[in-house]
């Protein structure tokens, strides 16, 4: 299984090799966009866009309300993490 984190497309930073500069949680990062880029989506109109990233690439477009649920629970899961590392350290 593999997780995917939500992240928005904030430019095209390489349109030959189809790269572009990718929010995830506040951190910009250089994201192979190729797997959503097609003739209904050309490359310009991904800008704005929000994506799942895993391992640098963009596997598909997801809409903002999914991309918001999804960062709230992955925000959830953490807290949940620290508390139990918290607890086994006690």
């Amino acid at each position: 299984m593999c997780l995917g984190i939500p992240g928005q497309i904030q430019s095209i930073s390489d349109p030959v090799n189809q790269l572009a500069i990718v929010d995830i949680s506040g951190v910009r990062r250089p994201v192979n966009i190729a797997c959503i880029v097609d003739d209904d989506h050309p490359l310009e109109s991904c800008v704005g866009e929000w994506v799942l990233v895993h391992v640098g690439f963009a596997l598909n477009r997801i809409d903002p309300d999914e991309a918001a649920a999804t960062l709230v629970l992955l925000d959830q899961l953490a807290e949940f993490d620290t508390k139990e590392l918290e607890i086994a350290n006690f």
